[in-house]
């Protein structure tokens, strides 16, 4: 059955974003909690397909995009490394083409850098082609594979053996699309609601149309009829609060990047990658460049000691204790000690990081370097150590409200960004088959 509603008529200046007053409407037929990449591509897609709805965002920080929309590469990924016939495969790729068509719509500035993965020795070699046969699985536009003389037309100051050359492959500020995405969705009639950190899910049994109360940190309610929730850093303490299980658990790891010298940014026209260790759980350090010139070296991957933790004193106790005590951490951790104490080295000793560096730009010194910003990823755990690397959704158990009409995204793994369209269509589909919208 379609939801639907009486539609009021609204000016520009009536749909911006607010903290939440005790004015406005209170009664939502969507609510959407968590305000980046993924949501709020989410909830304009929703809006767009079905624009008698009334539906909301919330997001718990002063905007949109405030933590790993906001603090990533800003690489616009071209889907090579990921599975063929995986759903991650399939959206990357129909996102890379979904992304350009919507920056170029609205303008939005992104460069078609293009990506070099790099093998320099023969070991990386053999995965090189492993690696390229799955690119063309995923239909990766214009892949190539190229020798050294190659690298060095493409990039003069990298050394190499074999390269998969994407040209297809760029940067955009990925927290930037994400305002035009809150733009696009508050255009259409949907509103956003900064600084709603939530606190509850209850139910309302006095208001049948809307039986799903959201209440806040600062006692502010919102009813729904339905909730998806994107909490990324959060998704596992929102998705506990209705019953679902803690399991996947959400372990931060933070990642720390290398700021290039101005001087030397020359060096590096496009993105720089090594080639994946199928030993190791993460990518490894590369070479990015930022759409306002500089580049960005890394990162790494340290366990960090709060979820928002984007520096070594960002501590929070019980969110530390409660990640060191997860069976699934201590499994992965005991699995990969060595190199998670390398991991922490090149966080602590510059030298070392550029060491890796070193292997594919010999050019690059320490004194070339210096500290830069750092993202947190929203690493999924199960109990027995492995990195969940598929999309997760969940409803609470029972018949109540709470379990029935709430859909939780618990995971949705790199590259959400590049895939933050087809993603939403994805989305979109499940809610509509889940809370039967538009039958």
């Amino acid at each position: 059955m379609l939801l639907s509603r009486k539609i009021v008529p609204r000016t520009l200046a009536g749909i911006a974003s607010r903290a939440y007053s005790a004015d406005v409407n209170r009664n939502y037929d969507i609510v959407v909690v968590g305000g980046g990449i993924v949501g709020t591509a989410s909830a304009r897609e929703i809006l767009l397909r079905h624009p008698a709805l009334r539906i909301a965002i919330v997001e718990k920080e002063p905007k949109l995009a405030f933590h790993q929309s906001g603090h990533n590469s800003g690489v616009i990924h071209a889907g090579i490394y990921y599975k063929p016939g995986s759903l991650k495969a399939k959206l990357c790729v129909e996102g890379l083409h979904l992304s350009y068509k919507y920056l170029d719509e609205k303008s939005i500035p992104y460069k078609k850098v293009g990506k070099l993965i790099v093998a320099t020795n023969p070991v990386e070699v053999e995965r090189l082609n492993d690696l390229y046969q799955r690119s063309l699985a995923n239909n990766v536009p214009d892949v190539q594979v190229v020798d050294q003389a190659k690298i060095k037309e493409i990039e003069p100051y990298c050394q190499g053996l074999k390269a998969i050359w994407s040209p297809h492959t760029g940067i955009v500020d990925w927290g930037l699309v994400t305002q035009y995405y809150g733009r696009d969705f508050k255009a259409a009639g949907g509103d956003v609601y900064i600084n709603f950190k939530v606190a509850k899910f209850s139910e309302a049994p006095d208001n049948l149309d809307y039986p799903i109360v959201v209440r806040s940190e600062k006692g502010d309610e919102i009813r729904a009829r339905h909730i998806l929730t994107c909490g990324g850093l959060q998704s596992d303490k929102i998705a506990e609060m209705t019953g679902c299980s803690a399991v996947p658990k959400i372990v931060p790891f933070r990642g720390e990047y290398l700021l290039l010298n101005p001087d030397k940014c020359h060096m590096v026209r496009g993105n720089i990658y090594p080639v994946p260790d199928p030993r190791f759980p993460f990518l490894g350090v590369h070479f990015t460049p930022r759409m306002d010139g500089s580049v960005w070296l890394g990162p790494n991957a340290v366990l960090a000691f709060r979820r928002e933790g984007y520096k070594w004193s960002d501590i929070n106790v019980p969110e530390l204790i409660d990640a060191l005590r997860f069976p699934g951490f201590i499994k992965m951790a005991s699995k990969f000690v060595g190199a998670g104490m390398m991991e922490i080295a090149r966080s602590a000793l510059i030298p070392l990081q550029v060491r890796e560096l070193q292997k594919f730009i010999p050019d690059i010194h320490e004194y070339d370097v210096a500290r830069g910003p750092a993202g947190v990823r929203a690493q999924a755990l199960d109990n027995d150590g492995n990195l969940v690397d598929d999309f997760v959704f969940d409803h609470g158990t029972g018949e109540s409200a709470l379990s029935k009409n709430i859909l939780h995204c618990r995971n949705a793994p790199s590259p959400g960004a590049t895939s933050s369209l087809s993603i939403a269509k994805m989305i979109a589909d499940k809610i509509e088959h889940e809370f039967h919208i538009g039958k």
